[in-house]
């Protein structure tokens, strides 16, 4: 039974959508398509995303709460500062609490897991020759989703899961270097869960998060984004 108030079905799936709208938003944001100085303009989201406005203006202010656009009065909403050491922080905590689960993953792994992380990383090559960067980002979504739920560790994958949500998933394909990374970087993760081997499961998946974390740097800065940034 619903409760009083609640809203029901019908705001469960309209909070559903803003935080789909409020990820699309991130992912603009951390890929470069969108800077702070411009302004995010609240129909020109909603038609990509072919929804209302309704929902775009309340995925911004959810993510004015967590600081990442700012509103400026009478103007709209605009992304807040971001700067190089905002990303290298956003990716060593993503490349901790990512280590962590590979290390736990790797003494829990039994032969039907590996066999299932050999079949999504062949899907995920398959996509790379194929020039699929959906099916890239479906395979690799599918490959560290096994290993983080084989870790068995919930709280340290909600954590994980609080910072991974600023990696541009939607829009890291257009990253030059990305998608090869998966590719290359898997295999070394995946050699470290056959044998079993914590300690290298951890410094591999470390390496292939920082080695994301670089790649976004590099294109970030390709696309003059801190331009006017000391050094």
């Amino acid at each position: 039974m619903t409760a009083a108030g609640s809203g029901g079905p019908a705001l469960g799936r309209r909070r559903q959508l803003s935080d789909e709208v409020a990820a699309h938003v991130r992912d603009m944001i951390m890929s470069g398509q969108v800077r702070h100085g411009e302004f995010l303009r609240l129909e020109r989201i909603a038609e990509d995303l072919g929804i209302s406005v309704t929902p775009v203006r309340e995925a911004l202010l959810s993510l004015r709460g967590e600081g990442f656009v700012t509103l400026e009065p009478r103007r709209g909403f605009m992304p807040a500062p971001l700067t190089r050491q905002d990303v290298q922080d956003l990716f060593e905590a993503q490349a901790y609490f990512a280590g962590e689960l590979a290390a736990r993953a790797a003494g829990r792994a039994a032969e039907t897991d590996l066999d299932a992380l050999d079949r999504t990383q062949a899907l995920l090559e398959q996509a790379f020759e194929a020039g699929d960067p959906e099916g890239v980002e479906r395979a690799n979504h599918q490959f560290h989703r096994l290993i983080n739920l084989r870790a068995e560790s919930p709280k340290t994958a909600w954590l994980l899961q609080t910072v991974v949500r600023y990696a541009p998933r939607r829009f890291y394909a257009g990253i030059e270097g990305w998608t090869r990374a998966s590719v290359d970087d898997h295999r070394l993760v995946l050699a470290a869960l056959r044998a079993g081997d914590a300690e290298a499961a951890r410094q591999a998946m470390r390496a292939h998060i920082r080695h994301a974390g670089t790649l976004l740097v590099v294109h970030l800065e390709a696309r003059g984004f801190w331009a006017d940034e000391p050094e």
